[in-house]
């Protein structure tokens, strides 16, 4: 693969980006109408910088999207398990997607 293939933002990154863009959205709609603590502001700012630096194509960015997601994923099956709240599944499904899909070779080769 030549150098300017790889340093092209694959089509799939994008999505995960502003997937996290909008957990981030979706936190703070949460915090600002008083259904979740002030805490989850600093989900917020992870969930927002790990989209900006894997949208930028940075490693740092790719390792901090890739432990949100996970965390995430995490939150959405405790919450399932413990509150019964069925709407967490798709959540969790795209959240493991999404972990998958960072974890392969192809993503990772693009990162700087």
């Amino acid at each position: 693969m030549s150098p300017a293939e790889n340093s092209k933002l694959l089509p799939g990154m994008a999505a995960v980006g502003l997937w996290m863009f909008l957990l981030c959205l979706m936190g703070l709609l949460g915090v600002s109408t008083h259904k979740l603590p002030h805490v989850v502001l600093l989900l917020c700012i992870a969930f927002a910088a790990g989209g900006q630096g894997l949208l930028m194509l940075r490693r740092w960015g790719w390792a901090l999207t890739l432990a949100t997601v996970f965390l995430s994923a995490l939150y959405g099956l405790w919450g399932f398990i413990r509150y019964h709240q069925f709407p967490l599944i798709l959540m969790i499904i795209v959240n493991l997607m999404l972990f998958f899909y960072l974890v392969r070779p192809e993503v990772r080769e693009r990162l700087r």
